[in-house]
């Protein structure tokens, strides 16, 4: 296991997780007065609470819980890797003195007591577009901006925990585990094909799943509807073949999922309040 340990603010420390085994024990005081954050980079996580409690942890999601609730517990990694980060938050040392941003906010004080300590369960988020900006720029930084970009991150973190408006569940079970797995492969896939009209039916029947489960489960994970993210990324990707090939705009139509050039027209001035004819001129494309 290998341990690298950061403090960003009083009370506040992040520690970047590496582990190359199949388990480990984890063993420590029970404080309820400290919440630990824990995101999952790369691998896989099951984590075995002493009272029964399970967290599931794949890419991109992560939890959040009192150090209270895995004073005795067992990490297993069923690849035998794992990547990922923990945020470690003393909630009496950070109240009284929070970072400079929040001090007005009381997220310290009240916030996360209310909404993640009153029953010492674990949380589980499965991870969206907007989560995984916010910890994927804890990686990959110049040395000399690092601790800015970690610092800058944690807050907005912060603040995304202290906006959820209902807590999720409190348990993930292996079943929720698979289906956001499952959610993500139709995600990657729709992505892979934006050329086709996928229905939801299509894609309930290919990776058997109910409909509503799909849409309900899909909107959790990315944080909007199917037709309307995916929308947006057929919207970005015309808006980039505008910008670097010399495509027609019929034939840019088609590569992003629409059979009629003028569906296509009237959505992308939608989205971007300009046709694309004007988008691709405001570029300054030039052919090659």
């Amino acid at each position: 296991m290998n341990n690298e340990f950061i403090t960003l603010y009083p009370g506040i420390e992040l520690c970047y997780l590496t582990f190359s085994s199949d388990s480990f024990s984890v063993q420590h005081k029970a404080m309820a007065h400290m919440i630990q954050i824990n995101y999952c980079k790369a691998g896989q996580l099951i984590w075995e609470m002493e009272n029964g409690n399970r967290i599931y942890l794949n890419p991109g999601d992560f939890s959040l819980h009192t150090i209270k609730v895995c004073a005795d517990s067992v990490l297993t990694f069923p690849g035998n890797m794992y990547q990922g980060l923990t945020i470690c938050i003393d909630l009496q040392e950070a109240s009284g003195n929070p970072p400079e941003l929040l001090k007005d906010n009381n997220i310290f004080e009240t916030v996360f007591p209310e909404k993640f300590c009153r029953n010492d369960t674990p949380v589980f988020f499965a991870g969206n577009e907007q989560t995984e900006s916010i910890f994927s720029a804890f990686y990959n930084q110049p040395e000399v901006l690092k601790l800015s970009y970690q610092k800058i991150k944690a807050l907005e973190l912060f603040l995304y925990l202290a906006k959820v408006e209902s807590t999720p569940p409190s348990q993930l079970t292996a079943y929720q585990s698979e289906q956001v797995a499952v959610i993500r492969q139709i995600h990657d896939q729709l992505l892979l094909h934006m050329e086709q009209r996928i229905t939801i039916e299509e894609l309930s029947r290919q990776y058997l799943i109910n409909p509503t489960t799909l849409k309900n489960a899909f909107k959790s994970v990315y944080g909007t509807s199917i037709a309307a993210h995916i929308k947006e990324h057929r919207m970005e990707q015309a808006a980039k073949m505008l910008k670097e090939t010399d495509k027609t705009i019929a034939e840019i139509a088609q590569a992003v999922g629409y059979d009629s050039q003028s569906k296509f027209t009237a959505a992308f001035k939608a989205f971007f309040q300009v046709l694309p004819k004007d988008y691709r001129k405001s570029t300054s494309y030039l052919p090659s």
